[in-house]
Parts: C-alpha cells; sequence; structure tokens
C-alpha cells in the first residue's frame, strides 16, 4: 500500500465522526395491525418543485406521496417480482402484445369508476414530449394502448419485452384519471386522499374509506414533509415530533438505537451517489480527466468511513452483486492515485480549478466529495467543492453542473435502469454519454427471451459503462430509515428506503 494511500486514509479518518456500525433492521412485527392514528414522517428533500404529477415524480419524497395516492396496473413484491394491482390479471403470448384485465369495482376518491380510458390516457401520455415524463425514454417502447372490452386494455409494444409488468409496477406510470391536466388534487385510486398539498412545505393524506384492498390502509392520517438536513432529521424523530425518517446520516445510527423506543431500519439495496462527468462540456470531455477520477476514488475507505459499513463496494457499474444481472467478472478498477496522476497530466488541465457540485440531498455526495478534493491534491488536482443546500439541487444543479453529483434509487429491472440513465435520448443520461451500439444491445437485450444471451448482452452494456462512461459509482448504499417502535409493519424492500417508498398502506401504530 502506498504511503500516499496510507497517509490518505490517516488524515480523512479524522474528517468524520466516528459512528456506531450497528443498524439491525426491525422487520414486521407479528401482530394483528391496529387500525387508527395519525403519524407524521420526514423525506430527505422539498421544493417548490415537488408534484403530484406521476409522470414528474423525481425523489423519494415525490414517490411516497405518489404511493399513497395513486395504483398502478401492477406492484412489486419484496423479490421484484409483479403482482396484480388495479389490473387483476395480465398476460401475453409473445412479450409484445400484453392484454390486461382491470379489477371490478375500484373508483377514484372522487368516486369515478376506474375505465380503460383512464388506464390509455394515464400510459399514453408519457409519451408525448410535452408532458415532460421523466419516465418518456421506458413510454417509448408502447406502441399503442386500446381497450379491448369493458374491463380490459391491450399494450401492444414496438419490440417484445418480458419486463413490461415490472415497469408498470413502478412509481411514474401509476393509473389517473383521463384527461386530468391539473395533479394537484391527487386524485387517484390509492389507500389514501389529498388533504392538503403545499410543494415544498408539506401533504396531509387521509384514509381512502372506500379502498379497494379489504382493510387497508391502517392509519387515519399522514403528514408528509421534506428535511434535508441529516440533523433536523434524526431530531425531529427523536424528540418525538416525527414518526419516520428517510435516509439516517450512518453516524447517527448509534444514536438513534441506542436512544429507547426507536430503531433503525437497514435496507441494502441497489442504490447509488455518483459522480457525473459530463461529456458535452467541462473536463469531462476529456477521457483522461474521467479517469483520473475514477482512480482517485478510494471505494474501500469511502465504504468505511461514510457509509460506515452500511454499503457495497461497486465498480462504476450501475447494476450491484445483488442482481440477477450483474456482471462479477469485471475486474475490479483499484484506487491508484499514481494512475490518476499519469491521466491527469496527460489530460492537461493542470493549474485548472474544477468546480464540483455537491449537496447533502445526493446521499454521501458531500462526504465524497471532500475525499476526493484530498486525494486530488496529492496529484496536484486543485478540486473547488461547491456545496448547493438541498432546496432546488435536483432542478438547478443535477443535469446542469459540468462535475457533480447525482443520486440514483434502485430500479426493478436492469432495463429501467440502463434506459432511463444511459440510452443516448433519455433525459436522465447524466454524463450525455452517447453510444450507438449501447443503444443496440439494450433494445436487443429487452427483446431476447433466452436468459444466458440476456445476461451476455447485459455484462457487455455494463463493462461499456466501466470503460467508456462518465460516470464514478464507488458503492451501492443501504437505505437507513429511523421510526419510533410504536411503529409497526415497516420491512425492507430492495428497492430501497421508507418500503421503497410504499410504507403509507402498510404500517400501523401499536396502541392507536
Amino acid at each position: 500500500m502506498s504511503g500516499l494511500l496510507t497517509s490518505t486514509r490517516r488524515e480523512l479518518l479524522g474528517l468524520f465522526v466516528a459512528g456506531g456500525l450497528g443498524g439491525a433492521a426491525l422487520g414486521a412485527q407479528a401482530q394483528t395491525p391496529r387500525q387508527g392514528g395519525r403519524i407524521r414522517v420526514a423525506g430527505a428533500s422539498a421544493g417548490i418543485n415537488d408534484t403530484l404529477d406521476p409522470a414528474k415524480l423525481a425523489n423519494q419524497t415525490d414517490y411516497s406521496r405518489g404511493r399513497m395516492f395513486y395504483n398502478g396496473l401492477t406492484e412489486l413484491d419484496n423479490q421484484l417480482s409483479p403482482q396484480p394491482a388495479l389490473a387483476e390479471e395480465f398476460s401475453s403470448r409473445d412479450a409484445q402484445t400484453w392484454v390486461f384485465r382491470l379489477r371490478r369495482g375500484v373508483t377514484f376518491h372522487d368516486g369515478k369508476p376506474l375505465t380503460p380510458a383512464d388506464v390509455v390516457f394515464s400510459l399514453m401520455r408519457h409519451k408525448n414530449p410535452a408532458t415532460g415524463s421523466k419516465v418518456k425514454a421506458l413510454a417509448d417502447q408502447i406502441e399503442t394502448v386500446a381497450a379491448s372490452g369493458p374491463l380490459e386494455v391491450t399494450v401492444t409494444l414496438k419490440a417484445p419485452n418480458a419486463d413490461l409488468p415490472v415497469i408498470l409496477g413502478t412509481h411514474n406510470f401509476v393509473i389517473v384519471q383521463d384527461g386530468t391536466t391539473d395533479f394537484s388534487a391527487g386524485i387517484g385510486t390509492g389507500a389514501f386522499r389529498v388533504q392538503e398539498f403545499r410543494p415544498g412545505v408539506r401533504s396531509i393524506a387521509v384514509r381512502n374509506k372506500n379502498y379497494w384492498k379489504p382493510g387497508r390502509p391502517y392509519l387515519d392520517e399522514i403528514e408528509f414533509v421534506g428535511i434535508s438536513d441529516d440533523g433536523a432529521r434524526v431530531n425531529g424523530l427523536l424528540s418525538g415530533d416525527l414518526d419516520l425518517v428517510a435516509a439516517i446520516n450512518p453516524r447517527a445510527v448509534k444514536r438513534v438505537q441506542q436512544t429507547p423506543g426507536y430503531a433503525v431500519l437497514d435496507t441494502p439495496s441497489g442504490q447509488y451517489t455518483d459522480l457525473i462527468m459530463r461529456g458535452d462540456l467541462g473536463p469531462g470531455r476529456n477521457p483522461d480527466f474521467v479517469l483520473a477520477m475514477k482512480h482517485l476514488l478510494d471505494r474501500e475507505l469511502l465504504r468505511k468511513v461514510v457509509a460506515q459499513g452500511h454499503a457495497t463496494i461497486a465498480n462504476d457499474q450501475p447494476i450491484d452483486p445483488s442482481h440477477r444481472f450483474h456482471f462479477a467478472g469485471l475486474p475490479q478498477r483499484p484506487y491508484d492515485p499514481e494512475r490518476a496522476r499519469f491521466h491527469f497530466r496527460k489530460s492537461g488541465l493542470a493549474g485548472t480549478r474544477i468546480p464540483v457540485v455537491a449537496s447533502p440531498v445526493a446521499t454521501y455526495s458531500v462526504e465524497i466529495a471532500v475525499v476526493l478534493q484530498h486525494a486530488a491534491r496529492r496529484i496536484g488536482m486543485t478540486l473547488d467543492l461547491k456545496r448547493m443546500p438541498g432546496d432546488g439541487y435536483w432542478s438547478n444543479h443535477w443535469l446542469q453542473s459540468p462535475v457533480g453529483f447525482g443520486n440514483t434509487n434502485p430500479r426493478p429491472s436492469a432495463d429501467t435502469l440502463l434506459t432511463q440513465f444511459f440510452k443516448s435520448d433519455s433525459p436522465w443520461n447524466e454524463a450525455r454519454w452517447k453510444s450507438p451500439r449501447f443503444d443496440q444491445l439494450l433494445l436487443s437485450a429487452r427483446a431476447e427471451l433466452d436468459l444466458d444471451k440476456r445476461k451476455s448482452m447485459y455484462a457487455d452494456m455494463q463493462v461499456m459503462i466501466h470503460e467508456q462512461g462518465g460516470l464514478g459509482i464507488p458503492m451501492f448504499i443501504s437505505s437507513l430509515d429511523g421510526h419510533s417502535q410504536r411503529l409497526r409493519g415497516l420491512r425492507p424492500n430492495p428497492l430501497g428506503g421508507l418500503m421503497a417508498s410504499a410504507f403509507a398502506e402498510h404500517v400501523w401504530l401499536e396502541g392507536a
């Protein structure tokens, strides 16, 4: 191990307050759920762009509200398999033409019945560029959606995709009423109705007494707020002001666990915070700069010191090791300051101050940036860390900054993840990396029904991202949610924290 590595580790260990490595998850309690009660929940972000428009949901705060008020045709279980929801049956003979039979007796919050027209409208609006849908790249594979019976809808794809029922179980593809243009009332078929929604401030959700799932939800009311400051969320929890908080800082885990009446739900997942180096402007246009930065990522140090062990080492590939399509044969990129120095000198950027934008709302990005800044200084690179507040970060800085950080929540399938974040024309292609060969492989893998061939294609795509993409992905992050032990029914979901944002209809209060 080089002297640079040793001294950098010593120096950086002093930058962070040591925290407990505990974090045992509190699983669902073997108790009969109780009806009634009110809880107050805090997500990790809030801003004036908070929305109830399913097409524009973009972070955990939005997703959590969406899961309160809407349902999809399908929903994903804890193994990420699609289960019937608003569609009580779905089938296909060729993975290209899919038939969904709708559930009888489902009504929207305003009393109107669910119809095929609502499904047609909800799915097709994602294809319209004017909608500004965050999942347009996924919806573009849909050729037509049509009513094929009084309670039946047929979806025809441009090419086969065996994962369509999985895709339709994700946050953005929930069902709204035909013709809706104003989503502020959040009229859906979900377990809760909107009583109040103030973007950037709070929402209040009240029980939908006509919910189509018998006995659900258990709670009468949920107030949901966004608090971007880690410490403020924990303080709110431990003071009794909040019952459930998302994204606990790992250094606060021990404090929460040692406070009587509180616990932490630890959810290993495919979530990652990535260093984004845009390939269309700034230093990211230089491949040597990109390689230098990737070799400056001390992944083991970040896992131990920043994530306090609540993470899995990553390798600049976006599919985590627990996923069936993860390519384990990709050689691990090492922390190598000398190689980083070589590529940085070759880039011709010596003497340039390079702004790096980070924010607490991109999990661990500020801490990762500090580690990078120290490592860079030792090879003659000057990183100018610009810490931005959580409010407005996703709209004003993510996707805008030449060098900065993003945070990607887990996706239910490899196709969904790669389509949304790496397909050349995707609006969320963070590094603006464009590869016609990658796009073709993506389409081919989507249509390939032979599992081994599909796995090989996804392996090739991961190699391409690792070698050519403008992203540094150092680790896959466990989601850490703090909660009162009175709150029951919580359990881990591999799609991330707050039970993949779907906690609302599953939890109850002990002694409510």
